[in-house]
């Protein structure tokens, strides 16, 4: 019996010591795969953002009104679709409209005078130019006649003096040597009298030239009059036009109507009043604001980002996949602003638009777990 229970004693012992050495073996590889994960695992940190929001990578336009007046006509819908130079609301423009359309009228009654004064001025150089050209032809003409009246004159003359020497030889009548002086008198009388028509047709030409260029001076003052009032018009008709145009509320690009003011034909409309905010049709990005401990140093551009947007929980609608696109380098009220490139994954059911909150979890970091221990460690005793 003595010997059973010593068999015994040495089995129960030989048994404990397996199971020492199995719980030690399996202490050491749990302690080794642990050493293994801690060092060679990659825990990814992010850092998240305060806040978030989908926006447009273009700023959104607002429509103000330049001018004060009262709403005639409105054509602002929220949501609503505008192209670029569409009128979207328009003010009480009838009196400018009114002055507008006297100035065309007046404008339009001061083109056929000044057609009539600008044939006036032709003609009256026109006239000028055939006077002086007749009056050349003129004394062309008087003067070939004179030349030849001269000839004429000179031959008489020879006859006249041929006569007084045949009379005074006594070879003629003294009847016929009278005559033949009056007649030789009678052609010189012919050429001096020549001679003063052909100076007096010059001085007359000037004195017609003369009042002809005062008349048409006086004309070219009523042209100009008349042209200098036309400018007047219609710089009056520009600013008119321009007052117009400043009542009618157009869209500046094209886009989606995001905001719209709740106005009626009938209201006042002040100068500078906000009615509405175009964001443009362009690409959506995420702008996150994150505190300066979290971005500074930490976020780049290029790092990978995950974007979870309210509303639209996670783990039913998924995540959107992002990009950093710009980081602030000012912090400004204790925030920097991080701009991201957003990718909606195919397939996705969130409705992606303008204006949706949600936050932004940037990957800053990848290490080890035992690298992570460590830190905290060492902040944890920095702290004390």
């Amino acid at each position: 019996m003595a010997s059973s229970f010593h068999r015994t004693s040495q089995s129960l012992r030989l048994d404990r010591g397996i199971w020492s050495i199995t719980a030690f073996a399996v202490a050491i590889t749990l302690i080794v795969a642990w050493l293994v994960w801690a060092f060679k695992a990659v825990v990814v940190r992010y850092e998240v953002s305060d806040s978030a929001r989908l926006e447009v990578d273009a700023a959104p336009y607002p429509l103000d009104a330049q001018v004060a007046g009262k709403l005639t006509a409105s054509r602002l819908v929220l949501g609503k679709e505008v192209r670029a130079g569409e009128i979207l609301a328009e003010l009480d423009s009838r009196g400018e409209q009114l002055s507008l359309n006297q100035e065309r009228i007046h404008r339009a009654s001061l083109a056929p005078q000044l057609a009539a004064l600008h044939s006036e001025v032709s003609s009256d150089e026109q006239g000028n130019a055939a006077e002086r050209a007749a009056v050349t032809v003129a004394v062309g003409g008087a003067e070939a006649q004179r030349r030849q009246a001269e000839a004429q004159a000179a031959l008489a003359e020879e006859e006249a003096a041929r006569a007084n020497r045949l009379r005074s030889e006594g070879l003629i009548p003294e009847a016929e040597a009278r005559r033949a002086n009056a007649d030789a008198q009678s052609k010189r009388a012919a050429v001096e009298s020549m001679k003063a028509s052909v100076l007096r047709l010059e001085p007359e030409l000037q004195i017609r030239r003369r009042d002809r260029e005062a008349i048409m001076a006086e004309t070219r003052s009523d042209i100009a009059r008349l042209e200098s009032d036309a400018a007047t018009s219609a710089a009056n008709a520009k600013r008119l036009e321009f007052e117009i145009e400043n009542r009618r509320i157009r869209a500046p690009i094209s886009g989606r109507l995001s905001e719209c003011a709740t106005l009626r034909p009938g209201a006042y409309i002040t100068a500078g009043q906000q009615l509405g905010v175009i964001v443009p049709s362009s690409k959506l990005q995420v702008v996150a604001e994150f505190s300066s401990e979290a971005a500074l140093g930490k976020i780049h551009p290029g790092q990978n980002a995950i974007v979870k947007l309210e509303g639209f929980p996670w783990a039913q609608f998924g995540t959107l996949s992002a990009r950093v696109a710009r980081v602030a380098g000012e912090i400004r009220d204790g925030k920097v602003r991080v701009e991201l490139a957003v990718q909606a994954p195919i397939g996705s059911r969130i409705p992606l638009q303008h204006g949706l909150p949600g936050s932004a979890e940037i990957e800053v970091e990848r290490i080890s777990p035992a690298v992570l221990l460590l830190r905290s460690a060492g902040q944890a005793v920095g702290a004390r």
